[in-house]
């Protein structure tokens, strides 16, 4: 899985090697990606640190193909990895949108397509893309992110539409607001926008990496055999539609 280095990614990854799966855990920061790593190997699970640079297609094709060469063949992919620089719409810089729709959009689509091709020779297999629940656009000085998620639950519906007919399931989860070092980063007043995530949320308390780890497992088991094609939001919530 992708961004596997971070608060939801590290969870996800080790609630996944938890269900059995041999987990590549890939991330551009190599020691973040080793850190999960050793939580997993010391639950007594199987997992392999990978360093990629989703904006680069051939470093994906690399490690993908290294991936497989040590762990086996795909079963499962969680694309998480994402970058959301913030700042007013008519300021942003076309440099910032392609380095945003690269990394959030299209590295999801080559990762995808990988996992697919190996899926179809080893009779299916499932593929669950991290959107956010921002893509239904109540967020401000946001757009090159809000942007690139929304295209990534359009991206689900129509893999999972094409891959059906090849026992691939695709379905997306939409994380709401998270304890993370990013959002630590990106707010300077942390009490006050946890009281505006509190009053928004339906249910009054934080969410945590568990949660969505918890979602993204079901989907990657046999009990979720009947679902594709769906973006479930983990957001407390937050929006109900």
């Amino acid at each position: 899985m992708t961004g596997a280095g971070g608060a939801l990614g590290g969870a996800i990854a080790e609630r996944l090697a938890g269900d059995g799966f041999r987990v590549a855990v890939v991330d551009i920061d190599r020691s973040a990606a080793e850190a999960t790593v050793s939580r997993i190997v010391e639950a007594g699970h199987e997992a392999v640190a990978l360093t990629c640079d989703l904006r680069e297609q051939a470093a994906i094709e690399e490690v993908f193909a290294g991936a497989e060469e040590q762990l086996g063949t795909v079963q499962a992919l969680v694309n998480n990895a994402a970058i959301f620089p913030s700042g007013p719409f008519l300021e942003v810089e076309t440099s910032t949108l392609d380095d945003t729709i690269t990394v959030n959009q299209r590295a999801y689509f080559l990762t995808a397509q990988l996992a697919a091709r190996s899926m179809t020779n080893t009779g299916g297999g499932v593929i669950v893309n991290v959107a956010s629940i921002v893509w239904h656009g109540r967020w401000d000085n946001l757009s090159p992110y809000v942007a690139s998620k929304g295209a990534v639950v359009a991206m689900t519906r129509a893999l999972a539409r094409e891959l059906g007919r090849h026992d691939i399931r695709v379905n997306g989860v939409a994380p709401g607001a998270f304890p993370t070092a990013a959002e630590a980063a990106q707010h300077e007043d942390l009490e006050a926008y946890e009281r505006e995530i509190l009053q928004s949320q339906a249910l009054k308390r934080r969410g945590r990496s568990e949660d969505v780890a918890a979602l993204v497992s079901f989907l990657c088991s046999d009990e979720s055999s009947f679902i594709t094609g769906q973006t479930i939001n983990v957001d407390g919530g937050w929006i109900m539609v």
